[in-house]
């Protein structure tokens, strides 16, 4: 990134059709940190069919009997598939390592925050990733730029929503964009 670009913190990566990497098939990901040195975010729409939060407590070795509250499981990204990280709402701060994202977003990889949300505290929003999406220095601004991605404002409702199916075009329609409309071929004026 030069002194022109800008940072996606907390903004929203839209895969665009014809992308090239299934894993990214209409994918919504939320970037929590983008510098020059590349960028991380979790994908949001994405469930996990497999594990569900009482199951990942308990693989965990967390007894904390029946959780009082429940979040979805969802696949974050291809990179390091076994390791967690809670995407929630700024209302909370985990003294053992939160990234404060904005003021309304922020990401917890700590035990301390799924205790937390187990017990029925924790942030008022929040989802769990499995894995995350990484890109290395510019592969993203690359990915962009080849027409990979659309980028937009990231908004509560829509990144904790819980229909997932319905995030991609959500998102899309935040930009004005109607799903049926896109090409998977970028274009050069």
């Amino acid at each position: 990134m030069d002194e022109t670009s800008t940072s996606l913190d907390g903004k929203l990566l839209i895969a665009m059709p014809g992308m090239g990497d299934p894993r990214f098939e209409r994918s919504v990901v939320f970037l929590c940190a983008h510098s020059e040195d590349g960028a991380l975010g979790l994908i949001v729409n994405k469930p996990s069919r497999e594990i569900r939060f009482g199951n990942l407590l308990e693989q965990l070795d967390l007894d904390l009997g029946s959780p009082k509250r429940d979040i979805r499981v969802h696949f974050g990204g291809p990179v390091e598939n076994e390791r967690g990280f809670v995407l929630h709402s700024g209302d909370y701060n985990s003294e053992a390592a939160t990234l404060q994202v904005s003021d309304r977003f922020a990401m917890t990889a700590t035990l301390d925050v799924l205790e937390d949300i187990a017990k029925g505290d924790g942030p008022s929003s929040a989802l769990l990733a499995l894995g995350y999406s990484g890109w290395g220095p510019g592969q993203l601004e690359d990915e962009i730029l080849q027409n990979g991605w659309l980028t937009c404002d990231a908004d509560e409702a829509l990144v904790f929503g819980g229909d997932d199916e319905s995030k991609w075009e959500a998102a899309l329609r935040t930009l004005g964009v109607d799903p049926l409309t896109l090409s998977s071929t970028a274009g050069r004026a």
